[in-house]
């Protein structure tokens, strides 16, 4: 029976889903972040449960040939990057390999999942930046949360983020030093800075400081501090957010300084970059996905797409290049007001219309009129919970042709196509395994896209056909 704090030498199996190495003891499953498979390790107990414990490893005694070297120098503290130990070709692996246990486990497929698609940088990709500010019993702490906790991990770079992310770490460590202000504690919530994200639109960064309070000592300091520091054309914006939740923003928005927001293209779509716009953290793999998508549709054949989730309308915009009609389907006004604008400036408002609402609420009917009309192709990019069952259902009654389902969890893309090629089926409330597989769709493909390298996240994009 394993104990809290018992040490023991062991080879570790396999890996689980976080990254993590597998340990089988007895009757019992560790496990061990930052073991590879096959290798001899030294480990301590860190808790234990009935079926399974979680160690930590103190010592690799027999390291695999897949392990490398670190580059960053708070690697295993900080929560950011699950996998910089490992090679990146067998970064590459394990992700395939992931995804395809996901649908494997979950919704009882042997799915098709082609290599992952990757970018040429596995460093220094993201474009966008976000870092609490604590105050703790060490002074001012800027840099990113420990794994599972709100301990922040103070650091003076981020190896996966731009160049200019020591800078403006740097910048804002001396404007709140010399002006006396304090990162927030979430004790006492109590300070005056609780974050501050960075997003970077063709070279121009929009910045915002997350403050409890709506007004900010001397913050013209710290404007004079990125002129004289930056070679970004640059924007700032103070957020007010004085609630005890996790949520990052508060509603206000105040900008302080610069135009606010830059245009950009992307895949020849011209398109405004705001404060609150969605963009994919790695442009260049951003590029390869979406192509992935528009290309996947014969639109000789289907008339009709529907951009279920379309947000500010990007991939609505680039569908509606090559298809007859396209629809939108959003839930935050705001996005809506933003996608009509993009399709104003692109010249696509004649074949595009973007729809205010529930995707559940919308699609059902939606889908049952223009199926009227012709085929009709649904792309879904939901959010990480995956579909509400509700879309599920309107899409099995449909007869749409096509769907294109974009994620970046496996585990509920997984559930979802079960749900949509039979393997599974909702009763009452759960979702279980059926015997009598008689799916409305078939499952082409899935092909992972390393959006996030360095770390155990997957974006992937599954192309189902009806049969």
């Amino acid at each position: 029976m394993l104990k809290k704090n018992q040490e023991l030498i062991s080879t570790v199996v396999g890996t689980g889903n976080n990254c993590e190495g597998v340990i089988k003891d007895e009757n019992s499953v560790i496990f061990v972040p930052f073991c590879l498979p096959n290798e001899k390790v030294k480990v301590k107990i860190l808790k234990v449960d009935k079926k399974c414990a979680f160690g930590k490893v103190i010592e690799v005694l027999n390291p695999s040939e897949n392990r490398t070297m670190p580059q960053c120098s708070v690697f295993g503290k900080c929560g950011g990057c699950q996998m910089q130990h490992v090679k990146y070709a067998e970064q590459l692996r394990f992700k395939k390999q992931a995804v395809k246990d996901a649908f494997s486990k979950i919704a009882f497929i042997d799915a098709n999942v082609l290599d992952v698609v990757s970018g040429s940088k596995q460093f220094r990709y993201r474009n966008k930046l976000q870092l609490p500010v604590a105050q703790t019993k060490n002074g001012l702490e800027i840099g990113f949360y420990a794994e599972n906790s709100h301990r922040v991990i103070d650091v003076n770079d981020c190896l996966i983020n731009p160049e200019w992310t020591k800078t403006i770490i740097s910048v804002l460590k001396e404007y709140m030093l010399k002006n006396n202000l304090k990162g927030y504690d979430n004790i006492l919530h109590k300070g005056d800075i609780r974050e501050i994200t960075v997003r970077e639109v063709d070279g121009n960064l929009i910045i915002v400081l997350v403050c409890l309070q709506n007004k900010l000592t001397n913050v013209n300091h710290f404007i004079d501090l990125l002129n004289k520091s930056l070679n970004n054309n640059f924007s700032v914006y103070l957020n007010v957010n004085n609630s005890k939740s996790n949520v990052i923003y508060g509603e206000k928005f105040n900008l302080i300084y610069g135009s606010g927001q830059y245009s950009t293209k992307m895949l020849g779509i011209k398109h405004d970059m705001g404060v609150q716009s969605f963009m994919q953290v790695n442009s260049d793999v951003c590029k390869l996905l979406y192509s992935k998508v528009v290309d996947s549709i014969d639109y000789s054949k289907t008339p009709t797409v529907i951009d279920a989730y379309s947000g500010a309308g990007l991939m609505t915009a680039l569908l509606a290049k090559k298809a007859n009609r396209v629809f939108g389907i959003e839930i935050i006004p705001e996005a809506v007001v933003l996608a009509n604008n993009l399709m104003a400036q692109n010249g696509l408002s004649d074949k595009v219309t973007n729809l205010l609402g529930k995707c559940e609420d919308i699609l059902p009917e939606l889908v049952e009129k223009q199926s009227e009309l012709g085929d009709v192709c649904v792309v879904l990019d939901p959010p990480r919970k995956g579909c509400d069952i509700n879309v599920i259902q309107a899409l099995l009654k449909s007869k749409v042709s096509k769907i294109i389902y974009v994620s970046c969890k496996p585990q509920t893309l997984a559930r979802d196509v079960g749900l949509l090629i039979g393997t599974l089926v909702q009763k009452d409330d759960r979702i279980i395994k059926t015997e009598n597989v008689d799916g409305v769709y078939k499952l082409e493909s899935v092909t992972p896209y390393d959006m996030f390298p360095n770390t155990k996240h997957i974006e992937n994009v599954a192309i189902l056909s009806r049969r």
